[in-house]
């Protein structure tokens, strides 16, 4: 999704405010909405205190949309345990979260040697500073403005600072935002630098799903295009 260019937006709705009970359904029509990519919330009810899905059904999901790319929100403990039977089941990036992790080199090793991209995701009580000795090793990384686990929070404005320190200093970063990102929140999210959205039930919820991707989508990118004509 990125390298040495400037990292441009990516609509990622998260699937879990969506019907669960038609899951490739709910995801075809994210796609035909115009989304880029689904994002996966994996809680194991240890890391976070609740309990959705696993590997086995992102594998029945893989077969059913062979082009799109999964982005594996792992909301669990022990993150290191899930590599290969995520990577097995057809997943394409793996963001574990730093609170989670032991030992970041040998879990991000593991990940690309699976074949799938790195994410690294910090709770909002998490500073930044926290994984700034390993930023090369990860390819994106993903700044939750609410706290991971619960749905229907409220969006945490001053996570922004983390977005606006990671994009001025590492401008060729994929910088991804989650929690409570919508039509209301976005403008202060692009500005702030990120270029990656998760989008939960303002996207899911939505009567014209694409309408509401195009809005998120317009924001981030009239915000790239500023920030590049500043430099």
């Amino acid at each position: 999704m990125s390298g040495h260019t400037h990292p441009c937006c990516k609509i990622g709705p998260s699937i879990l405010c969506a019907d669960l009970s038609c899951l490739a359904d709910e995801c075809r029509k994210m796609i035909h909405s115009g989304a880029d990519y689904l994002h996966l919330d994996v809680m194991d009810g240890h890391f976070v205190p609740n309990l959705t899905f696993g590997h086995p059904i992102v594998k029945c999901l893989r077969p059913k949309m062979p082009d799109i790319y999964f982005d594996m929100h792992m909301m669990v403990q022990n993150p290191e345990r899930w590599v290969e039977s995520m990577a097995d089941a057809g997943a394409n990036q793996y963001t574990f979260h730093v609170e989670a992790c032991e030992d970041i080199p040998a879990l991000c090793r593991k990940i690309q040697e699976s074949g799938m991209r790195v994410g690294v995701g910090l709770k909002p009580g998490t500073p930044v500073e926290t994984i700034l000795p390993y930023l090369d090793l990860f390819d994106v990384v993903l700044i939750m403005t609410v706290e991971p686990g619960f749905g229907g929070q409220s969006f945490m404005e001053d996570m922004m600072s983390k977005v606006q320190y990671l994009r001025t200093n590492f401008p060729y970063l994929d910088i991804e935002v989650d929690g409570g990102v919508g039509p209301n929140t976005i403008d202060v999210v692009a500005e702030a630098g990120a270029n990656m959205i998760v989008s939960g039930t303002a996207i899911t919820g939505a009567s014209d799903p694409s309408q509401v991707i195009a809005l998120l989508r317009n924001s981030v990118e009239n915000a790239i295009q500023k920030s590049q004509l500043e430099r």
